[in-house]
């Protein structure tokens, strides 16, 4: 299959709305497509304004040969990954897991939720 403009320009990426609370308006980007962001008065504006920032994007890609990433979607995880950590790390979960009578994996899972749930900082999260 030829992968090119159309290809690129038919796929289903995500699209995040920013609202921009000090100047009004909001941003629009792609979480897959590092740098390919708009911003507009109205979510509706920005998402036409969005085509044409994706279209030029890509085309910018193609023009220079660089790799174009390919939306995901949760069929492309199995909700399952292995996952090494110290002994009294795993001693820890498992008594208080067994203190909360529910087995380790939902403990874990409760905790992950809990920390996926807080404002991420990516600037605080590299030190």
């Amino acid at each position: 299959m030829n992968k090119d403009l159309s290809y690129y320009m038919g796929l289903n990426y995500r699209v995040e709305v920013i609202k921009d609370k000090e100047e009004g308006g909001f941003a629009l980007r792609c979480p897959e497509l590092t740098g390919c962001i708009t911003c507009a008065d109205t979510i509706e504006h920005g998402l036409e304004m969005f085509e044409d920032a994706k279209k030029c994007w890509f085309t910018a890609c193609i023009e220079d040969n660089i790799p174009i990433p390919e939306p995901s979607c949760l069929e492309d995880y199995s909700g399952q990954f292995k996952l090494r950590l110290p002994k009294s790390l795993h001693k820890t979960l498992a008594e208080r897991s067994r203190q909360e009578n529910i087995s380790m994996n939902q403990y874990c899972v409760y905790l992950l939720s809990s920390g996926l749930n807080k404002p991420y900082n990516a600037k605080s999260e590299r030190r």
